[in-house]
């Protein structure tokens, strides 16, 4: 409720930039902090439940918190107030030329409200109103400032958001016409009272609808040509949180509604597919963001292949892995927007000597990106072999496919983000293809504008009163630099998140926990709809 109060308030101050600043930014912190409360609560007792309105399940709205949802909410409202304070910096540094203060604010929080609601909500139409609500949001700030490339893309976002939500839609009227209920918990125990035939057909479209929003192979097609062309802030918190909600989406449903293994190698193909295309469609790009976009649907398969293998570890690998790569993907799109403005673009081709010229900003790159590439000590390594462990474990000859296919894709990677690193960073401005003549002209005559502050070091230099200086403000950069800590932390307390990946893996897959949080504790869950149990 907080985020859309916050929303309300920031719309009615449409007409007071810092006061809408001031409550948003005040509004998310209050939420991050009370979700962090409800993280160790659910930590040390468990799955809990709120009955809206009092009314009784399955007929009223249950909103359900355990450890894997209440780590969720933690994850993405930190990277949403930290892009948050990014974008008001960047805003103010701009005069907002990148969109409408009025818009821009109440759309952010009403984005943080979907969000959060679709980590809560207890049953699949309360999911899907949190989809809408999410997506919604993400239509205005896609197409902020009216730029014809930004029309274009939130067009094709449109339509393929619009195609998702119906399927999602009637699977959801087909689920209550065969079990009467879209309680997750009543349909836990009641799906498996379905024949196999039917079960399946519901559990393929829940798959589909989930699948195009988590942006697997091969319903990923829309998403590199949609999130490169918004602003850097709504890029960023797009790549981090949008597609994780789908993802969260397809894990709460295959392990409570279907645990039985029908679909496993169906999964395990999408996972290695995923990753595959979509890395080498990210080794073939010139434009960071485009990299970035691609790479994003690529570690999709990583989550989607933990969850096929079907066991404990693969599930709190996979588990531990959605939250380093919120973060860690998400900084990366805040060090290109860095980029974009300190060099004037994010294509290779014009880029050049920026380790020399921003080494602050090379440091910011170099941390995300090697541990996106999974490079030791980095969180991305400690989930890659966790996911790895896991798919040798099993033992199966398309467990080792996947493997194989995550180290190719793993090295892929590293290559991906080596070459932005040694084209835009290592080499000289001047040996680029087309490089900005800003660039040129600064390593020719030695000055290095890193802050607004470095402008005023310079009081002779041409720098200091040209209106095309490429300058950093400060608080974007301190930003940039927060979220780098926390993905850093998540290598630090490895330990604990692992542990608290696997206590909410296990109780993921033992279902009753979840069950008996919402409907009470004399209902019987069964351990298997026809099958393994996850």
């Amino acid at each position: 409720m907080l985020p859309f109060l916050g929303a309300a308030f920031t719309f009615v101050l449409r007409r007071h930039p810092v006061a809408q600043r001031t409550i948003s930014i005040v509004t998310l912190s209050v939420v991050l902090l009370l979700e962090c409360l409800m993280l160790a609560a659910s930590w040390q007792h468990g799955a809990s439940a709120v009955l809206l309105g009092g009314w009784a399940p399955p007929f009223g709205i249950s909103m359900v918190v355990d450890e894997f949802s209440a780590l969720m909410l933690v994850v993405s409202s930190v990277v949403s107030l930290i892009v948050l304070i990014y974008a008001t910096a960047q805003g103010s540094a701009d005069g907002d030329s990148d969109g409408p203060v009025s818009v821009f604010f109440p759309a952010y929080m009403i984005l943080v409200a979907g969000v959060s609601n679709a980590f809560l909500a207890g049953d699949l139409f309360n999911l899907y109103v949190g989809f809408e609500i999410l997506l919604t949001a993400s239509y205005v700030l896609l197409t902020l400032g009216g730029a014809p490339e930004r029309i274009r893309a939130g067009t094709t976002y449109v339509v393929v958001s619009v195609i998702s939500s119906l399927l999602f839609l009637t699977a959801i009227a087909m689920i209550y016409g065969a079990a009467g209920t879209v309680n997750l918990a009543d349909l836990a125990v009641k799906l498996g009272e379905l024949p196999h035939g039917t079960q399946t057909v519901l559990h393929l479209m829940l798959l589909i609808a989930f699948g195009i929003k988590a942006a697997v192979f091969p319903l990923s097609f829309w998403l590199p040509d949609s999130y490169p062309t918004a602003p850097a802030p709504v890029t960023a918190v797009f790549a981090g949180l949008l597609t994780k909600v789908g993802v969260y989406a397809i894990i709460r449903t295959e392990t409570l509604l279907f645990p039985q293994d029908d679909l496993d190698t169906l999964l395990m193909w999408v996972a290695v597919l995923t990753m595959v295309v979509g890395i080498l469609g990210a080794v073939a790009q010139n434009d960071i963001k485009r990299m970035l976009s691609f790479t994003l649907t690529s570690h999709i398969g990583f989550m989607v292949f933990g969850l096929a293998l079907n066991s404990q570890l693969g599930l709190a690998a996979t588990i531990y892995y959605v939250a380093h790569h919120i973060v860690v993907q998400t900084s990366l799109f805040l060090v290109v927007g860095l980029i974009e403005r300190r060099a004037g673009s994010s294509h290779l081709d014009k880029l050049g000597s920026l380790a020399k010229l921003a080494p602050i900003l090379a440091v910011l790159y170099f941390i995300p990106a090697m541990n996106l590439a999974g490079i030791p000590p980095f969180s991305g390594f400690l989930g890659k072999l966790g996911l790895l462990e896991a798919g040798v474990s099993d033992g199966g000859w398309l467990a080792w496919v996947l493997v194989a296919a995550s180290m190719v894709t793993s090295l892929l990677t590293l290559l991906a983000v080596a070459r932005v690193w040694n084209r835009a960073f290592w080499r000289r401005a001047e040996d680029a293809e087309a490089a900005d003549p800003m660039l040129l002209a600064e390593m020719n005559d030695g000055v290095t504008v890193r802050t607004y502050e470095a402008v005023a070091s310079f009081p002779d230099s041409k720098y200091s009163d040209r209106g095309d200086v490429k300058v950093l403000p400060n608080v974007m950069v301190w930003c940039t630099g927060a979220l780098v800590a926390v993905g850093i932390a998540l290598t630090v307390f490895a330990g604990p998140l692992f542990q608290l990946a696997d206590q909410a893996a296990s109780q993921l897959r033992e279902r009753t926990p979840y069950v008996e949080a919402v409907l009470g504790h004399d209902h019987e869950v069964p351990s298997t709809h026809g099958g393994e149990a996850k």
